[in-house]
C-alpha cells in the first residue's frame, strides 16, 4: 500500500484510498484466516469486493418485513434474491477455502482455517462441530473484521483531513516516538497516546456498526415502564447514543481527540455511553486485531505524506461526511486525495 502511495505522490496521481483500504484489510484477514490472499487476480474470488456487496445488500431495509402489504417492493427490488445470490457465492467461496485446506494437510496449524479444521478432526469440543461452524465462523470474521475496519480507517483519515490542526498534532507526536526515517511499527504506536485519542475520537462519531450486533434477552425485564420478555431480540443504537449531547456536552458532535488525553473511558463496554465493540457477551473479540492494524495504517500515512483533496465547485478543499447505507456505516462516496511525501531532514 505505501509503494502505491509513493508512486502516486512521485506522478502527482489521484488515489482512491477506500479501494487501498478496503484491499488492505482484505489482504491482511485472508493471509490470517485463510492463509493466503484472494484479492482480485490472486483467486478465484476477489473477497473484497464480495464482502462490501454483503455489508451493502444485508444493510438494505426490507420494506416487507416491517409492512406486509408492501412486501411486492422488495420484489421488484430482487431483494430477496440478491440475499440468496451472495449467499450462495459466499458458501461456495468458503467451501472451496475449507476443501483446499483438507486436501493440504501441511496447512496444519498455519492459519486460521487449518486451526479451525484440527479442531474438528481431533473433536476438541463437547459439542457438534462441522464444517458449516467452520464456514460460519470464517464468514463473521471476515465481515467483521474486514468492513469495519476499512470503514474506521476511511472515516479517521476523514476527520483528519478536515482538521488539518489535529493531522499536524499527531504528526509532531509521531515522529517524536518514531524518530527513525523507516516506517512505523506496533512497538512505536504503543508510545503515542494522541494517536489513540483521535482513533477514539473517530469511533466516538463514526461507530463502524451503528446498531451494534443485535442481543437477545436471557430474562424478562422492566425497562422505564415497558415490559420486555426474555427471548426479544434488542437492537442498540450506539449511533444514537455516544454524540448524545447529554452525555457528552454540547461539543458532542465535534471531532476532538482531546477529550480522551485525560479520559480513562475505553471501548471496552464497561460504560455505557462509548460502546463502539459492543458490551457483554457480544464485546467484539477482534478489537485488538482491528486497532493494531488502523494503528499501524494511520501512522505511516500520516507521517510519510501531506494529503489533499480535489477542491469542488463550490470551493470546499475538504472530504465530505456523507455516510452509505449497509450494516456498516462506511463512507457514501470514495475517498479520492491527492498524497505528496513529507521530506525528512538527514
Amino acid at each position: 500500500m505505501m509503494e502505491k502511495l509513493e508512486k502516486a505522490s512521485s506522478s502527482s496521481s489521484a488515489v482512491n484510498l477506500s479501494q487501498l483500504f478496503i484491499t488492505l484489510t482484505s489482504d491482511v484477514m485472508s493471509k490470517v484466516a485463510l492463509g493466503r490472499k484472494y484479492s482480485s487476480g490472486e483467486g478465484t474470488v476477489d473477497i473484497k469486493t464480495l464482502v462490501r456487496t454483503f455489508t451493502q445488500i444485508f444493510g438494505t431495509f426490507p420494506i416487507g418485513e416491517f409492512i406486509p402489504s408492501l412486501v411486492w417492493i422488495d420484489w421488484i427490488r430482487r431483494l430477496d434474491g440478491k440475499v440468496e445470490e451472495i449467499s450462495t457465492t459466499f458458501d461456495d467461496f468458503l467451501e472451496e477455502v475449507v476443501q483446499e485446506h483438507d486436501v493440504d494437510t501441511d496447512k496444519k496449524g498455519s492459519d486460521f482455517v487449518a486451526t479451525l479444521l484440527s479442531i474438528q478432526r481431533e473433536k476438541m469440543t463437547p459439542f457438534v462441530f462441522d464444517r458449516s461452524d467452520i464456514k460460519l465462523i470464517i464468514l463473521d470474521m471476515f465481515i467483521a473484521g474486514t468492513a469495519t475496519t476499512s470503514s474506521q480507517l476511511e472515516w479517521t483519515m476523514t476527520e483528519l483531513m478536515r482538521h488539518p490542526e489535529c493531522m499536524k498534532k499527531l504528526r509532531d507526536e509521531i515522529c517524536s516516538v518514531s524518530t527513525h526515517n523507516s516506517y512505523v511499527n506496533e512497538g512505536d504506536v504503543e508510545k503515542m497516546s494522541y494517536l489513540n485519542a483521535v482513533i477514539k475520537e473517530t469511533l466516538h462519531l463514526h461507530p463502524p456498526l451503528p446498531a451494534l450486533v443485535p442481543h437477545l434477552l436471557s430474562e424478562d425485564v422492566r425497562v422505564k415502564g415497558y415490559d420486555i420478555a426474555a427471548g426479544t431480540q434488542v437492537m442498540i443504537n450506539a449511533w444514537a447514543i455516544q454524540p448524545d449531547h447529554a452525555t457528552w456536552g454540547p461539543d458532542a458532535e465535534e471531532f476532538k481527540p482531546e477529550r480522551h488525553l485525560n479520559s480513562s473511558l475505553d471501548f471496552q463496554g464497561q460504560d455505557f455511553k462509548f460502546i463502539p465493540f459492543g458490551s457483554g457477551r457480544r464485546l467484539c473479540p477482534g478489537i485488538r486485531l482491528g486497532l493494531v492494524l488502523v494503528e499501524v495504517t494511520i501512522a505511516n500515512l500520516v507521517k510519510r505524506f501531506d494529503w489533499r483533496v480535489q477542491v469542488g465547485p463550490d470551493g470546499v478543499d475538504k472530504p465530505d461526511l456523507a455516510e452509505a447505507a449497509g450494516i456498516e456505516a462506511c463512507r457514501k462516496y470514495p475517498l479520492i486525495v491527492f498524497p505528496s511525501s513529507v521530506v525528512f531532514p538527514i
